[in-house]
């Protein structure tokens, strides 16, 4: 997505903060200096700003200047914060936190899908799983349909807040999927344990959906874990997602 002055500004910005150029504590260089930096004009400098001060990178205030947050304050559901955070490169604390996100919400989230999920719901996750086996088969983009199929399970919780996370977990989601599937083998050996899930909440059984989504995400886990431990070069937002070949 081709982004305007603003969201340049703004990811010039957050990008540099998140990487620690502009340290904790510290102040971002004045107005005057970024405009020349950045070519830009003090309006678009001011509302950058205010953009970061919404994501929680900066506070500003009289006589103190744009001073930068530690990272506690960042909102971790944006998915600016997210890429960045993938530019500067991720780390296993990040991932961690990931995991256990997950295994709080997915598992309840799972559970109401099996009682609430609508034939549309359904249909929906349908075909984000035909995409993800046409993808292990034929060669593709998987991880777009395997983001695309856990989205649709929090969707049919049909719980508003949990819908309106859904959203800004679409980024922490599809970061744990580029690492998992990046395994050999690992897309394939997956589906049977998505289609576990499927089946469960057709079958409209609360229980079994939570088992077989746990069984998923635990084995994301061991497959994050796995390439942590290998010290391959982490996957990052910003670059082409790794298709798969077919057989």
């Amino acid at each position: 997505m081709i982004k305007n002055v603003h969201g340049n500004t703004v990811d010039h910005l957050g990008e540099a903060i998140v990487a620690g150029r502009y340290l904790p504590g510290a102040s971002i260089p004045p107005e005057p200096l970024l405009c020349e930096e950045l070519g830009v004009s003090r309006t678009v400098v001011r509302e950058a700003v205010k953009s970061l001060i919404a994501k929680g990178l900066v506070s500003s205030g009289p006589k103190v200047g744009t001073r930068v947050l530690t990272a506690e304050h960042w909102n971790w559901f944006d998915p600016d914060v997210i890429a960045w955070q993938s530019k500067a490169g991720l780390t296993p604390e990040f991932l961690r936190d990931l995991q256990d996100l997950r295994r709080v919400v997915e598992p309840a989230a799972v559970r109401m899908a099996a009682e609430r999920a609508t034939p549309q719901d359904i249909a929906e996750i349908e075909a984000a799983y035909e995409g993800m086996r046409k993808a292990v088969e034929e060669g593709g983009d998987y991880v777009a349909s395997d983001l695309r199929f856990h989205q649709g399970l929090l969707r049919a919780c049909r719980n508003r807040m949990i819908v309106q996370m859904s959203k800004a977990l679409g980024a922490l989601l599809r970061t744990s999927f580029e690492i998992s599937t990046s395994r050999k083998d690992g897309p394939r050996s997956s589906l049977p344990l998505h289609r576990a899930v499927l089946d469960a909440v057709i079958a409209q059984n609360p229980a079994l959906a939570e088992k077989a989504i746990l069984v998923l995400i635990d084995g994301a886990r061991v497959d994050i874990e796995l390439v942590l431990s290998s010290r391959r070069r982490l996957p990052r937002l910003n670059e082409p997602v790794r298709m798969l070949r077919s057989y």
